[in-house]
C-alpha cells in the first residue's frame, strides 16, 4: 500500500513539472503563430531583414531550389560558427569570474529585444489595427515596459510570475524576427541548431557542457536567459520536491541530522527524524542502491534543474520551437497542429529522459527533428490525402 502511494506521488510531481514547462512553451508558440497570422500580410517585411543568419547568402525568388539549399546551408554554418565562438567566449568570461559583466550584457540584450524589437512589432500592430496613439505616449509606455522587463529578468525580488511572463515575451519577440528569414534558411538553420545543441551539450569539449560543469563546480547559476518553472510542492510533507544532485559535494553526517538539508537526491523530499533521512526514491535511485552505489557519489547533474528543484529551460529552446511553428503557420494551420504536437512530444520525451538519467541533455534535437519531420509529412503527404478525401466526400 505504501509502495503504491509512493509511486503515485512521484508520477504526480513529475507530470506536474512537465505541465509547468509545457504551458509557457505553448503560450510562446501560440503568440508567435498569432503574430505571423496578423503581420505576414506585408511580404516586404521579410525581405528587409538582414541578420547574421543571412550574411553569407541572400535568397531571391529567381534562385533555383538547389541554389537556395546551398545558400541556406552556408548561412547556417556561419550562424552556428558565430554562436559557437560566442558561447566559448561566455565560458572564458565565466571562468574568470566576469559574472557582473555577463549579467549586464544579458540585461542590455533584454533591453534591445524588448525596446527595439518589441517597439517595432508594436508599430506594426498599431498600423494594422489603426490604433490612435501619439509617439510620445507610445515611447513612454514602451520605455516603462522595457525597464520593468529588464528588472524582472535580472532581479530576484520580482515576483516569479512577472519574470516568467517577460521571459515568454522575449522569446516571442525574438522568434517572430527569426520567422522573417527566408524559408530555406529557416529550415536548414533549425536543423543546424539542433545538431549544434546536441554536440555542445554531450561532447566532452562542448561549450555548453563546459559552462554547466563550471557552474556546478562553483555552485553558481549560469548568467543566461533561462525560464524557471515553479517548484512542485509535495502535499504530504508540504516541502519542495527537489530533483538536483550536486557534483563533488561530500555528505556530512552532522548535516543530515540538522532540520535543514541543502543537498537532495533525485526526486526526493527528506524529513529528518531521529538522525535518519527518509526518502521518496525513484527507480533510478533504487537500481543504483541495488548495486551498492550511493547517488551522492556519482556526481550527476541535470542541465534543466534549478537548485529549488524546478525545471529550467533555456530561452533559445523557446525561440526555436516558436520559429518552427511560426514558419509552419506561413503555409497552413494543418502543419501548425502537426508541428505543435511533435514539439510537445519531443519536449516531453526530453524531460522524461532528464528525470531518468539525470545528465546534461539538449532540449532542441528531439523536438526540432520531430517537428521538421511532421512538417514535411503533413505538407507533402497528409494534406494531399485530406484534400482528396474531402473532394470525394470521404471526409468532411
Amino acid at each position: 500500500m505504501d509502495q503504491n502511494h509512493r509511486n503515485t506521488g512521484i508520477l504526480h510531481t513529475l507530470g506536474e513539472e512537465i505541465i509547468r514547462i509545457i504551458t509557457p512553451v505553448s503560450i510562446c508558440m501560440l503568440s508567435v503563430v498569432i503574430l505571423v497570422s496578423i503581420l505576414d500580410k506585408d511580404s516586404s517585411l521579410s525581405s528587409s531583414v538582414s541578420t547574421i543568419a543571412t550574411i553569407a547568402y541572400t535568397e531571391t525568388t529567381s534562385d533555383s531550389e538547389w541554389d537556395k539549399f546551398k545558400g541556406a546551408l552556408l548561412n547556417s554554418l556561419v550562424f552556428v560558427a558565430v554562436v559557437t565562438v560566442v558561447t566559448f567566449l561566455l565560458v572564458v568570461l565565466f571562468y574568470f569570474n566576469c559574472t557582473k559583466f555577463l549579467k549586464y550584457y544579458m540585461g542590455f540584450s533584454a533591453f534591445l529585444v524588448l525596446g527595439f524589437m518589441g517597439g517595432e512589432i508594436g508599430v506594426f500592430l498599431i498600423q494594422v489595427y489603426s490604433v490612435a496613439i501619439d509617439c510620445f505616449t507610445y515611447v513612454l509606455l514602451l520605455l516603462n515596459f522595457t525597464i520593468v522587463g529588464v528588472l524582472a529578468v535580472f532581479m530576484s525580488k520580482i515576483p516569479i510570475f512577472v519574470t516568467q511572463s517577460y521571459m515568454v515575451v522575449i522569446g516571442v519577440l525574438t522568434a517572430y524576427w527569426f520567422t522573417m528569414l527566408p524559408e530555406w534558411t529557416t529550415w536548414v538553420l533549425l536543423v543546424a541548431m539542433a545538431l549544434y545543441d546536441l554536440a555542445a551539450v554531450l561532447l566532452p569539449g562542448g561549450p555548453l557542457r563546459l559552462l554547466v560543469e563550471l557552474a556546478i563546480s562553483r555552485d553558481e547559476d549560469i548568467p543566461a536567459l533561462v525560464y524557471e518553472a515553479r517548484p512542485v510542492i509535495d502535499p504530504r510533507s508540504n516541502a519542495t520536491v527537489q530533483r538536483r544532485v550536486w557534483r563533488d559535494r561530500p555528505v556530512n553526517v552532522e548535516a543530515q541530522s540538522r532540520p535543514q538539508v541543502d543537498t537532495e537526491t533525485v526526486g526526493s523530499s527528506r524529513n529528518v527524524e531521529e538522525g535518519r533521512v527518509n526518502e521518496l526514491s525513484v527507480p533510478l535511485i533504487e537500481r543504483l542502491r541495488e548495486r551498492g552505489v550511493e547517488p551522492e557519489s556519482l556526481g550527476l547533474e541535470g542541465i534543466g534543474l534549478a537548485s529549488t528543484g524546478a525545471i529550467k529551460l533555456g530561452l533559445g529552446d523557446f525561440i526555436f520551437y516558436s520559429v518552427l511553428v511560426g514558419r509552419a503557420a506561413m503555409y497552413d494551420f494543418m502543419t501548425v497542429y502537426a508541428c505543435y504536437i511533435a514539439i510537445i512530444a519531443g519536449l516531453g520525451i526530453t524531460l522524461v529522459l532528464l528525470a531518468v538519467y539525470q545528465k546534461a541533455l539538449p532540449a532542441l534535437p528531439v523536438s526540432v527533428m520531430l517537428g521538421v519531420l511532421f512538417y514535411v509529412l503533413t505538407r507533402f503527404f497528409l494534406e494531399d490525402f485530406v484534400v482528396q478525401c474531402s473532394s470525394n466526400l470521404l471526409m468532411f
